[in-house]
């Protein structure tokens, strides 16, 4: 069973998969609890204009219908914090105001409904805005996001060590912390973030051993949609792996709902969470009995909307078909003459024809995934307080 309580399709949690995970205490963020023994959350940040709340309050539901847990949306200027209050009516997720510097969009933030301020307490200025914003928060029940990033370091920080490196990160990041523990606040979790994804491992490993508290994991300004997804999943993978990490964000130059997507999927390459079917399919080969990419490119567009924890194996042939079908919920292995076989639980079951192929492993799919969920008691919209 994953942290979600499905299990991973007909897979199960061998002992040499198994992942220690740091001890960390729990905040909440809204009503998603981060940290501890919570599942680890998804979360990603809007990319249109806050202060427009209709095209915000789309792109959030978009968000939502591909898993995401926790949203984070920019708050720069007045007109932002001043839609915030209709963007966090309408969003079924709890959502993040990222303030830089000015510490009134935080207070304005806060009271327009906020769960959480991402904010470096150092750039708001004096200990009494650092004040302000801690008694904001505490009195609408916002949690804070320290984000602490390579590419903005202290000026005195760069002097010290000469350049970013885990030090400076991570000297940054109890230097923050202890201005809001200075305030006797403690509902925070942190990011020590890098465009470099060895700087950024080596920082959240010394941060981790410094703190408790919950850790948000991102390999900043990853670039775009596969060079990023790389760089954060050997980044992100690699902390997790470790057993470090109670939230990720997977930086991307592609829209929000795609770094959820591969947000999810890097948790459930580790065993972490699964969340939707698990493809696993042959690269292709002259052997191939359909054209495999084709086909999986379209198999994958068309259960988006699948939810529910299961596997599917996709190969081309006979060579590995049968014994990866053992091991999904539901496999296809391509035959000859336009004739292929569909296992069922990992047992042969019958054949189907290419023109109705993949309609018709999507019914497949979507018959075993309801009937899954009727004897699932636990089902995603836990992690949000919603009914299951």
């Amino acid at each position: 069973m994953d942290s979600d309580g499905y299990s991973d399709g007909m897979s199960s949690i061998r002992p040499w998969r198994d992942i220690i995970r740091r001890k960390s205490r729990q905040i909440m963020v809204g009503n998603v609890p981060v940290g501890g023994d919570a599942p680890v959350t998804v979360q990603t940040m809007t990319n249109t204009l806050t202060s427009d709340p209709k095209a915000t309050i789309d792109q959030i539901r978009w968000c939502e219908e591909a898993g995401v847990d926790i949203v984070r949306v920019s708050c720069p200027d007045v007109e932002s914090t001043a839609a915030l209050k209709q963007i966090v009516r309408a969003a079924r997720v709890p959502i993040v105001a990222d303030i830089h510097f000015h510490y009134k969009r935080g207070l304005e933030a806060a009271d327009a409904g906020a769960a959480c301020l991402r904010i470096n307490p150092g750039n708001i200025g004096s200990s009494e805005r650092v004040k302000e914003v801690v008694n904001a928060a505490k009195a609408n029940g916002c949690a804070i996001r320290i984000g602490v990033n390579a590419g903005s370091l202290e000026k005195d920080l760069l002097e010290k060590y000469g350049e970013p490196c885990p030090e400076a990160l991570v000297e940054s990041a109890l230097d923050h912390i202890k201005l809001l523990q200075d305030h006797d606040f403690h509902e925070y979790k942190v990011a020590v973030k890098a465009s470099d994804h060895f700087l950024a491992v080596a920082a959240y490993q010394q941060l981790a051993e410094a703190v408790d508290c919950p850790l948000h994991l991102g390999i900043t300004e990853a670039g775009g949609l596969i060079a990023g997804t790389v760089k954060s999943a050997i980044g992100i993978g690699s902390l997790l792996w470790f057993g470090i990490g109670d939230t990720i964000r997977v930086s991307l130059s592609a829209e929000p709902e795609e770094e959820v997507r591969v947000g999810f999927e890097i948790l459930k390459a580790l065993g972490i969470r699964t969340r939707g079917v698990r493809v696993v399919s042959c690269p292709s080969c002259a052997r191939q009995g359909f054209d495999v990419i084709r086909t999986v490119q379209a198999l994958e567009e068309r259960l988006q909307h699948i939810q529910t924890p299961m596997s599917l194996s996709v190969l081309g042939c006979v060579v590995n078909g049968p014994g990866e079908a053992r091991e999904t919920d539901i496999g296809l292995t391509g035959g000859g003459n336009g004739k292929h076989m569909v296992y069922l639980s990992g047992v042969t079951d019958h054949h189907v024809q290419d023109e109705d192929m993949i309609g018709h492993i999507v019914k497949l799919v979507e018959a075993k995934a309801a009937e899954i969920e009727a004897g699932t008691s636990v089902s995603m919209d836990t992690l949000h307080g919603k009914a299951a």
